[in-house]
């Protein structure tokens, strides 16, 4: 998977969408981690499946309320794609963001209640 790509249509996507993105990755991270892989890592995968969804919904949180100290989507991207030593752990994003990239659909919604 060719992050920079995968950073280019994140960021082309306007905040609703993101959220949206986002909301749709947790789902696909929680049934990644029930899934497992039968290699007795279960408290470990279950610990990092966690902390991403937490990550993620603190993320979706700010996109929704337009706060503008939430990370850049390139930092985020590379969080969730980046090579990482845990191979289980890259193997649950890998296949969860594959998930959701072909099934999104973008609606480009971008009104927000929040509008300036």
């Amino acid at each position: 998977m060719n992050i920079q790509s995968e950073i280019e249509f994140f960021s082309d996507l306007g905040l609703v969408d993101k959220a949206r993105f986002i909301i749709r990755l947790i789902g696909e991270v929680a049934e990644e981690a029930k899934v497992g892989a039968g290699d007795g890592n279960d408290l470990s995968r279950l610990r990092f499946s966690t902390e991403i969804m937490q990550r993620l919904s603190r993320f979706s949180f700010q996109l929704l309320s337009e706060d503008s100290a939430r990370p850049a989507d390139d930092i985020v991207i590379r969080m969730l794609l980046g090579r990482r030593v845990d191979k289980n752990a890259e193997r649950i994003m890998q296949n969860a963001y594959r998930r959701v990239l072909t099934s999104f659909e973008s609606f480009d919604t971008t009104v927000l209640l929040n509008s300036h």
